[in-house]
């Protein structure tokens, strides 16, 4: 305040005569509390507007963010993406059952944080997505550590120490936050939390833990030590992590100066969806795709008929989702899989089993990200429009193919297996259309065929079986297009044929007390004969 400056009612005015005022300063000030709306009248920069300070209130804050929607898989994935930027060759994830005390924690040898660096990694969006960041950082918002770890926990820990200093500890107790309703970090930890730091980062060694505590899922009234369910489902989730992680950093976890990575001591072997080892595996054409300023390198994949692998690798190329849900794009940034067997919202892919053998990598620059939409948790993408048509028709490749290695194998199975096993449908694709017909020469169908004292339950064992052999699955690896190739009823047969069918059909009726007139009606209505011309059409 100067001369002529005076408070009222809490309402500082400034005079007009201020050297530095153009009408009065006024300023709302909450002597209570931290969060407030300060309305000043003061040029902005230079220019004539004026403006409201509108801090967010931190329990607000803290509640949006552990809303964000984050999974546990995807929240210690984040964790996991701060030890590679250090530099870390060893990250082990830990996970301990005590109740309602559970914790989780992930541990590595990277190159560790002073304390004025530890605060900003503490810091809410202390780094955003201008700052520069080298090639090996996998973060973009500077939100990952914080946003990842209150979506599962009520405290976040994080202890580091770098190569030549020594160890720093800060923590955020979000009951701390909501109370004091201030960014309130504080420094150290409890007792027992420090206990767990000593051992997960032993004296003298370099790096950063992270531990999670009074995590939200299991820090509720009710959960106790004993509480069997409650720790089966604790280690479950453990093992979801782990396969994700396996799938998530693979090319980390391969090569000569591989990362080493552990899950309560198991080492984390790599998932390739690719089966790139696999001699049978069919590479289409990679092709570049220029997006603006950038390159997009896409490169499909067709994997070998099930029936061509052994157990354990057709249980690898199932993969933690299964041969559904693996199928797709996998779009890669800096070697970290962003989203895994997806295709991306483009029209007419949708998931269907004839594509199961199609994976297609896409990798995206980490400068594309705005471009393609890579959200704060790094779990989804959206392909910009000018690369969409591209992925659709390298896409549409890839599925066309894989469709025919399904159906090829298929063929080349049952002519193997022919003398073996006789099936009750046959269905083929010829100049386009698909045929589905019983098998003649099934035996139940030829004793049907032959008649005899057995043909009335020889032909209730025949309907038996026909309706529990439903060729749906070669119909589905098949049917390419939604609806051009679908069966047409009588296709290619001869007039006579159909005037067969349908005179038993006729005769039928008639044997059932039903009128000629009758007869025909019914027919006319019967498909697929509604679809056809005859006897059944004429006037009675």
């Amino acid at each position: 305040m100067t001369d002529g400056d005076e408070w009222v009612a809490g309402i500082y005015f400034s005079s007009p005569h201020h050297p530095h005022s153009s009408l009065f300063d006024v300023v709302v000030l909450d002597p209570t509390s931290s969060v407030g709306t300060d309305t000043v009248n003061r040029p902005a920069s230079g220019s004539g507007d004026t403006y409201d300070i509108a801090n967010p209130d931190p329990a607000g804050t803290v509640m949006s963010l552990r809303s964000l929607g984050y999974s546990l898989e995807a929240a210690v994935a984040d964790l996991v993406d701060n030890s590679i930027a250090a530099g870390a060759r060893q990250i082990d994830v830990s996970f301990s059952w005590d109740g309602r005390d559970s914790w989780v924690g992930v541990a590595d040898d990277g190159c560790g944080m002073d304390t004025a660096e530890l605060v900003t990694a503490m810091t809410v969006a202390g780094r955003g997505p201008s700052t520069p960041r080298t090639a090996k950082d996998l973060g973009r918002f500077g939100m990952g550590l914080k946003t990842a770890s209150f979506s599962q926990a009520a405290r976040l820990t994080v202890a580091s120490r770098p190569a030549t200093g020594d160890l720093g500890v800060r923590t955020w107790d979000l009951s701390v936050v909501t109370a004091s309703r201030e960014w309130r970090l504080l420094h150290g930890a409890d007792s027992a939390t420090l206990d767990l730091v000593g051992r997960l980062l032993p004296s003298g060694r370099g790096g950063t833990v992270v531990l999670w505590r009074g995590l939200h899922r299991f820090d509720v009234a009710g959960v106790t030590v004993g509480d069997e369910a409650a720790q089966r489902q604790f280690y479950t989730e453990m093992h979801r992590v782990e396969a994700h992680l396996a799938m998530v950093f693979a090319r980390f976890l391969t090569g000569r100066n591989r990362l080493r990575m552990s899950v309560n001591g198991n080492a984390v072997a790599p998932w390739d969806p690719f089966l790139s080892d696999h001699p049978s595996v069919e590479r289409l054409p990679a092709e570049e795709v220029p997006v603006g300023e950038h390159t997009v390198s896409v490169e499909a994949f067709v994997l070998p008929h099930p029936k061509r692998l052994d157990d354990s690798q057709a249980e690898q190329a199932a993969g933690p989702g299964g041969w559904l849900d693996q199928q797709g794009f996998y779009v890669y940034r800096r070697n970290r899989l962003i989203l895994a067997g997806d295709w991306l919202g483009i029209r007419g892919f949708r998931r269907d089993e004839r594509y199961n053998l199609a994976r297609i990598i896409v990798e995206v620059p980490a400068e594309a990200d705005a471009s393609w939409s890579v959200d704060v948790r790094k779990s989804t993408a959206v392909p910009p429009v000018g690369v969409r048509r591209h992925l659709q028709r390298i896409g549409a490749r890839a599925r066309s193919r894989a469709a025919e290695v399904l159906t090829y194998r298929g063929r080349i199975t049952a002519r193997e297996r022919g003398a073996e096993f006789i099936y009750a449908w046959k269905v083929d694709k010829t100049d386009g259309r698909i045929r589905c017909r019983v098998n003649r020469e099934h035996p139940l169908v030829r004793a049907v065929l032959r008649g005899g004292t057995d043909a009335a339950r020889d032909s209730r064992a025949l309907l038996r079986l026909l309706e529990e052999t439903l060729p749906v699955s070669a119909l589905r690896i098949m049917h390419d297009t939604d609806a051009a190739d679908d069966p047409e009823p009588f296709l290619g047969a001869a007039p006579s044929e159909v005037t067969d069918v349908a005179e038993r059909i006729y005769a039928a009726f008639v044997a059932q007390n039903n009128s000629p007139h009758e007869a025909r009606r019914r027919l006319r209505m019967m498909p697929p004969f509604d679809q056809f011309d005859g006897f059944w059409t004429t006037a009675d």
